[in-house]
């Protein structure tokens, strides 16, 4: 079994799934104008970028820890999403 061309599959998988939750959330975010969906829009579709970039990347390269950035400023987004609406709530 070829190792790499499954790890390619899987996350090629994994950034397909992820580019379907952000649109299902921009779709939620367009009819209901609730910012917290906008958040979560944005974060899964970094998250899916994320992917896609880790596959051009290679394993033993040292800029690769930079590309966890990017998922970093996703669970961001998603942070301050949740904060922001559960402050305008009280």
């Amino acid at each position: 079994m070829n190792l790499p061309v499954l790890n390619a599959f899987v996350s090629g998988a994994i950034a397909l799934g992820f580019a379907a939750i952000a649109l299902y959330f921009h779709d939620f975010w367009q009819r209901s104008r609730i910012r917290l969906f906008g958040h979560f829009a944005l974060a899964f579709g970094l998250m899916s970028l994320e992917r896609v970039v880790l596959l051009f990347v290679e394993a033993q390269d040292e800029s690769r820890p930079f590309v966890y950035l990017i998922r970093l400023i996703a669970f961001l987004l998603i942070i301050g999403g949740i904060v922001a609406q559960n402050r305008r709530n009280t």
